[in-house]
C-alpha cells in the first residue's frame, strides 16, 4: 500500500478507501453484506495496508456506523491507526429536522454518529450534499463548532457544483471558521464532468478528491452488458446505476477490457489505475462485497498506465449532463 496527504492536509490515508456503504442490513439491499460477511473483506484491507475507511449515518439508517466501529475498533490497536469518515445530510428519521444540514441537525447528528461507531471523534466530517434550505453561513460555523468540540479533525464536502464549493470555502475563510479539505465526487472513466470545472478548483485550493463510483457501480468492472444485461446481484437490483450510465458508456467499458487484455489484468485495475494516476485524486473509495474486490483496489495501487493506454482509455468518452447531485 502507499499512503498520501488527503489534500493539501498534513493527514495520511492509504491510497485506497474502503468504501463502508455495503455493510449494513441486506433487508434494504440484496448486495448489503451483515458484520459476519463483512469482517473477511475489511481484515483483508486491514492486512493489506489499507487505513482510510468512508461511512455514513444514512447508510442502512445507522447500521453502517456501527458495523464499521466494532470491525475497526477489533482489527486495529489503536484508534489512530486508521483514518474514519462518515457524513451527514440525507435523512434519517420523519422528523423536519432529522435531515439537512442546520446547525441543530449537524450538532445532534454528529453526536449520534459517533455512538454508533463507538468512538469519540472521528477524523472527516462531510457533507453528504448541498443544503438549498439552510444558508452556507450556517452549516460552515456549526461544521467549525464541531472541530472546535474535538469531534471531528477535519471537514469534507461531496458532490455539489463547484460555484457552491466556493461559495462554502469563502464563507470559512472570511469568518476564520474550518474549511473544507476534501470533496468527494462522482468520478470515474465513465464519468468526467467533474473535470471541467470542480477538479480545477480542487487543484488550485489544495482540497483532496476522493471520488465516489471510481468504476461505475460496477460498469467498468464487468458487472453490466450492452442492452441491459446485469452479471451480478447488485447490477441487478441497483436502479441508481441506470440513472447514472447508459448505453454509450460501454464504449469506454470496452476501451478498458481492451487494455486489461493486453496487460493481462482485471478490468477493475486499469480503470481504478486511471484514477489514481489523477493528480488530483488522493484515494478512491471502492466498495468490495468479495474479497477479490478488495485484492484488485489494492493491486491497482502499483499498476502504472502509459500516455497511450491513457489517452485510449479516455477518447470514447461522450459528455454527460451533470448527474450525481441529487
Amino acid at each position: 500500500m502507499k499512503y498520501t496527504g488527503l489534500g493539501s492536509t498534513g493527514l495520511k490515508i492509504s491510497r485506497v478507501c474502503l468504501g463502508m456503504m455495503s455493510y449494513g442490513d441486506s433487508a434494504q439491499r440484496a448486495w448489503f453484506l451483515d458484520e459476519g460477511a463483512a469482517e473477511p473483506i475489511v481484515r483483508r484491507a486491514a492486512e493489506a495496508g489499507v487505513t482510510f475507511f468512508d461511512t455514513a449515518d444514512m447508510y442502512s439508517r445507522g447500521v453502517s456506523e456501527e458495523i464499521t466501529g466494532r470491525l475497526l475498533d477489533k482489527l486495529f490497536p489503536h484508534r489512530d491507526d486508521y483514518v474514519l469518515a462518515t457524513k451527514i445530510y440525507f435523512p434519517m428519521g420523519s422528523g423536519p429536522n432529522d435531515a439537512g444540514l442546520s446547525r441543530k441537525h449537524i450538532l445532534s447528528g454528529i453526536d449520534a454518529s459517533l455512538r454508533r461507531l463507538g468512538t469519540d471523534h472521528v477524523d472527516l466530517y462531510q457533507i453528504h450534499r448541498w443544503d438549498y434550505e439552510t444558508p452556507i453561513e450556517e452549516t460552515m460555523e456549526a461544521l467549525h463548532d464541531v472541530v472546535r468540540s474535538g469531534k471531528a479533525r477535519y471537514i469534507g464536502a461531496s458532490s455539489m457544483f463547484a460555484w457552491q464549493f466556493a461559495k462554502a470555502q469563502h464563507v470559512a475563510e472570511t469568518h476564520g471558521w474550518t474549511k473544507f479539505v476534501s470533496m468527494q465526487n462522482h468520478y470515474n472513466l465513465a464519468y468526467r464532468e467533474e473535470e471541467r470545472e470542480m477538479i480545477p478548483l480542487c487543484l488550485d485550493q489544495g482540497v483532496g478528491c476522493i471520488p465516489w463510483s471510481p468504476l461505475a457501480r460496477g460498469l467498468l468492472a464487468g458487472s453490466r452488458e450492452r442492452g441491459g444485461k446485469n452479471l451480478t446481484v447488485r447490477a441487478d437490483s441497483d436502479q441508481y446505476a441506470e440513472e447514472l450510465y447508459g448505453d454509450a458508456d460501454f464504449d469506454v467499458v470496452d476501451a478498458v477490457r481492451e487494455v486489461a487484455a493486453e496487460r493481462g489484468l482485471p478490468p477493475a485495475q486499469i480503470a481504478l489505475a486511471w484514477l489514481l494516476g489523477k493528480s488530483a485524486i488522493s484515494a478512491p473509495i471502492v466498495g468490495a462485497t468479495k474479497l477479490n474486490h478488495l485484492d484488485d483496489a489494492v493491486a491497482a495501487v502499483e499498476v502504472l498506465l502509459s500516455e497511450e493506454e491513457i489517452a485510449r482509455l479516455e477518447a470514447p468518452y461522450q459528455p454527460h449532463r451533470v448527474i450525481g447531485h441529487a
